[in-house]
């Protein structure tokens, strides 16, 4: 008998329905470079074959972007004009944010003066092409990605400016986060057109959690970030796609009006943070909401065994599989110094494992709230 698709399975969880397998993917996730290195010699020397194979009848959705055909862009420099510089961490580098561009801006003027990017400036007509080339190994679920407003507004600004900015110019704060806003619309209105429903996932982002809880307290992230997240969300349903939402940290505070604001996918679930618990969440929210990621990269990963990789892998599956809603990952990117072996054990424990027996049907699929959406 023939299984279902990558497509058909991460659907079909999303869907809260039965699969042979749960869903794979590494949303937000990857493999640092040192690491990647170190995995590559491992697959060669004992299974003879590559990273590259080894995760491709594995991993389950694939990322979308348009080619980027703006004017140049500085050295170190992204769309929005904020400046990076590698950072060293012994084994490999990371891009720091070294230049913020609107550090100073004072008022609506400054705003005004800032150079800000043009949808027009990505190749919306070759995806098309993009997407045939990528589903030739699939079918693949494709996701489309990045709509950080929050994280997009902060970098131009400064992260410890506009936590005083939400105090005392939050009319500037509104207006950085209206432009921002303004180009993921239209950039995923152009992506998701011209996919023509060949793209079920929209990948969001906003990193509102730090290891003890919100980073923001609930009443600013409602005043400053819900709404235009709502905005961006209904674009997003309007195509049909779902909307994948990234947060790193404990943001079970925030998990009822993530749901009200339209997010599909709650993605990350830093289960090291103290006030994330996956039976929690699954207990409370799972009838809601759908879970991706999970597997630690702060210590299981780097610091456990192959046997603690295996176990909390079937740990998440039993908890967060139960009924469907969840596709299994990384929560964030597997750092250097993670031995081959547990990544290894993360993917294949994974693809081998049972789904758990469906329990008792949940109280009915409650309706999302449409409060923060009109």
């Amino acid at each position: 008998m023939i299984g279902p698709t990558h497509r058909e399975r991460v659907l079909l969880a999303l869907e809260h329905r039965e699969t042979d397998r749960v869903p794979i993917a590494m949303v937000c996730s990857g493999i640092t470079p040192p690491a990647r290195r170190q995995f590559e010699r491992y697959l060669t020397q004992k299974r003879g074959t590559s990273v590259e194979r080894f995760l491709a009848p594995l991993v389950d959705i694939r990322s979308i972007r348009p080619a980027y055909i703006g004017p140049p862009l500085p050295s170190g420099a992204d769309i929005w004009g904020v400046r990076r510089a590698p950072v060293s961490y012994g084994a490999g580098e990371y891009q720091e944010i070294m230049f913020h561009p609107l550090a100073r801006a004072e008022n609506m003027d400054d705003l005004n003066a800032h150079s800000w990017p043009d949808p027009d400036w990505f190749d919306y007509a070759s995806l098309p092409e993009h997407i045939a080339a990528v589903q030739r190994d699939g079918p693949y679920c494709l996701m489309a990605s990045n709509g950080n407003i929050f994280e997009t507004s902060w970098y131009m600004r400064g992260f410890q400016q506009i936590l005083v900015d939400f105090a005392l110019n939050p009319e500037l704060v509104h207006a950085l986060l209206e432009r921002v806003t303004c180009f993921f619309e239209e950039y995923f209105r152009r992506i998701l057109e011209v996919a023509d429903g060949r793209i079920d996932l929209v990948f969001t982002a906003d990193d509102i959690g730090g290891q003890s809880g919100l980073l923001m307290s609930l009443d600013t992230w409602s005043e400053f970030v819900r709404p235009y997240h709502a905005r961006l969300n209904r674009l997003i349903h309007a195509f049909g796609a779902r909307v994948v939402y990234h947060s790193d940290g404990d943001v079970m505070e925030a998990v009822p009006g993530l749901i009200d604001v339209g997010v599909d996918v709650l993605q990350a679930l830093q289960f090291d943070t103290p006030g994330m618990d996956p039976r929690v969440l699954k207990e409370r929210y799972g009838d809601r909401l759908c879970f991706e990621g999970g597997i630690s990269v702060q210590q299981t990963l780097p610091f456990g065994t192959p046997d603690d990789v295996r176990r909390e892998v079937c740990e998440r599956i039993a908890v967060l599989g139960r009924n469907g809603g969840y596709i299994l990952g990384p929560s964030h990117v597997i750092q250097a110094g993670t031995p081959p072996e547990n990544i290894v054990a993360l993917f294949l424990t994974a693809a081998s494992r049972p789904m758990p027996s469906a329990g008792p049907a949940a109280p009915g699929r409650a309706a999302k709230s449409k409060q923060a959406e009109s």
